[in-house]
């Protein structure tokens, strides 16, 4: 047991200073937080939890609810932190348990609540069970936590099945036994450091009901679930055979991947989080075939909010923008759980490069492309993605509107995916550079130490410093849109939208007396002037009740 497990605090009576306003996530403007590359607290050129910490009131003034912390419990950091060691443990080089639960009580104290990552799908090969299932060899009931088996072929020299990694290569890593001998192998659905429990054991369900505890017991408001897919496996593990082979976005439901059992576990975890006070949430991470597969998650009785990939993945087109969108409503009103909506994270380009490339490059994209032009979508697709009924996710640095880097030496790189191979090139770390607070330093204010990752020359002129109180900066824009939704009732509650008659390319819709329209064609369109012009992503001109709404551009309009 870790000797941080000592220091944690008594439970945190500062929920209480947010509370107040119920089913406050329905209409949520989430922010996340990579800690490693948001603020450096101790110098050392890495984020931790104290630089975040230092950095709420930004959050809070921004004019975000809530702040989700990807994880940042004790790790050998084989995946940044998703291959878990102690979950009741701050890794050293993000802090302590106390540093936790100050970032806890001063975010409540700003208002702002916590969301921490839960990574229940495989932990650390440096786990204690996992270690322990090492030492004690095959048969023993430590391995039947995990997916051990033995291997196929005359001396069992092949994997158990033909199941791939997301990381590149098998899905199935060879131990060597206690005696020396090779032996059994193990199902890791990422990287070999990263080993899946096996859910079906019914130590694996005891001991995560346990954790979610500790973290609500520490305060937090809410768990986000990494692969929340992805922990139940099909009976007997089968081939997949012919089928295409493993994708987070596959086109049917895999046998690793959204099956039925793992609604069991989250109605058993509901019930653990409906026993604590202050309306905390439940958040999945779940890669499904369609929106309406992801709503299976977000049922009354289990989780609270599915991130929505198939909006993410959506290219900057009217048509396909507004399908994704309807069925995303038409989803979710079934089983009353809001839509969600997200436009970048740690895993995916920023979309100010997205959007910066021709349409079909995914969302793994190594290409600079127009950044003018990505810059321009990005900010149209922020006041369109605010403007829709639900919760909105933002992930840091999207507000500076900063691009991807693409050209990271390939000596500084960190994306296991880099390293696994298989077509994959570790495109992650381009959107995990640290985020340049000043226009000056060493690491534009990052940290006293340098950066973990490089940042390019251009970052100061994208600073925080840079861009407030500057009149058009993406800044800006995202501060006045924030401030718009809090206070407007027709934005981010409710569950439709009213489509109203506009060109091919464009976008409009109306809420109560509020209007979104976004243009998403490459030439300037005339619309009308649906009343008082609240916010617009780019300049705008009206005359004689028309206006003309520049290219992917979008408009706020207010009848009253």
């Amino acid at each position: 047991m870790s000797q941080q497990h000592s220091a944690a605090p008594a439970p945190t009576s500062a929920v209480s200073a947010v509370e107040g306003r119920p089913d406050w996530w329905r209409d949520a403007v989430i922010y996340q937080v990579y800690p490693r590359s948001f603020a450096d607290g101790n110098g050392d050129g890495m984020g931790d939890l104290e630089g975040v910490r230092t950095r709420l009131p930004y959050l809070r003034d921004l004019g975000v609810d809530a702040v989700w912390l990807s994880p940042f419990y004790a790790s050998p950091q084989a995946d940044a932190g998703y291959d878990v060691a102690d979950y009741r443990a701050v890794d050293p080089m993000f802090g302590t348990l106390l540093d936790a639960d100050a970032l806890i009580r001063d975010a409540h104290a700003l208002g702002l609540r916590i969301i921490v990552d839960l990574v229940p799908n495989h932990s650390s090969d440096q786990y204690e069970w996992f270690k322990r299932a090492l030492a004690e060899g095959p048969g023993s009931p430590s391995r039947d936590r995990y997916h051990f088996r033995p291997g196929k072929g005359k001396n069992g020299e092949l994997p158990p099945n033909d199941w791939e990694s997301i990381f590149g290569g098998p899905a199935w890593t060879r131990v060597t036994e206690p005696d020396g001998t090779p032996g059994e192998w193990y199902l890791h659905l990422f990287a070999p450091e990263q080993p899946d429990f096996n859910w079906e054991h019914p130590a694996v369900g005891d001991e995560f009901r346990s954790i979610l505890r500790f973290w609500l017991d520490m305060g937090v408001d809410g768990f986000r679930i990494d692969v929340a897919h992805g922990m139940v496996k099909a009976e007997g593990l089968p081939d997949l055979g012919d089928h295409e082979q493993l994708t987070l976005l596959g086109n049917d439901v895999m046998p690793f991947f959204d099956q039925d059992g793992v609604h069991d576990i989250y109605r058993e975890w509901r019930l653990v989080l409906d026993e604590y006070s202050g309306d905390r949430i439940f958040v999945a991470e779940a890669w499904t075939p369609t929106v309406e597969r992801t709503a299976n998650y977000v049922r009354p009785d289990e989780l609270h909010q599915a991130f929505n990939f198939q909006y993410l993945a959506t290219h900057w087109d009217a048509a396909e923008l507004r399908t994704v969108v309807n069925r995303t409503l038409d989803a979710m009103r079934p089983v009353g759980a809001p839509a969600t909506w997200v436009l970048s994270n740690h895993d995916v380009t920023r979309h100010a490069t997205r959007f910066a490339n021709p349409a079909g490059l995914g969302t793994q994209i190594r290409l600079a492309g127009d950044r003018e032009v990505g810059l321009r979508r990005a900010r149209a697709a922020t006041l369109l993605m605010l403007a829709l009924p639900g919760s909105a996710y933002v992930y840091q640095g999207e507000e500076l509107g900063l691009p991807d880097v693409v050209d990271l030496p390939d000596e500084v790189r960190q994306d296991p995916a880099y390293f696994r191979g298989a077509g994959q090139d570790g495109f992650r770390d381009g959107c995990r550079v640290p985020i340049p607070w000043t226009r000056t330093g060493p690491s534009y204010g990052f940290g006293d130490g340098g950066s973990w990752l490089p940042q390019p020359a251009d970052w100061g002129g994208l600073s925080v410093e840079a861009q407030t109180g500057e009149p058009g900066s993406t800044l800006e824009l995202y501060r006045a849109a924030l401030a718009v939704r809090r206070e407007r009732a027709d934005l981010g509650a409710g569950d439709a939208v009213e489509w109203l008659r506009a060109p091919e390319g464009v976008l409009a819709f109306r809420r109560g007396e509020f209007v979104c329209v976004a243009n998403t064609t490459g030439e300037s369109v005339p619309m009308p002037a649906y009343g008082r012009v609240l916010l617009a992503s780019g300049e705008i001109t009206e005359a004689a009740g028309e206006a003309k709404v520049p290219a992917d551009t979008a408009v706020w309009w207010s009848a009253s």
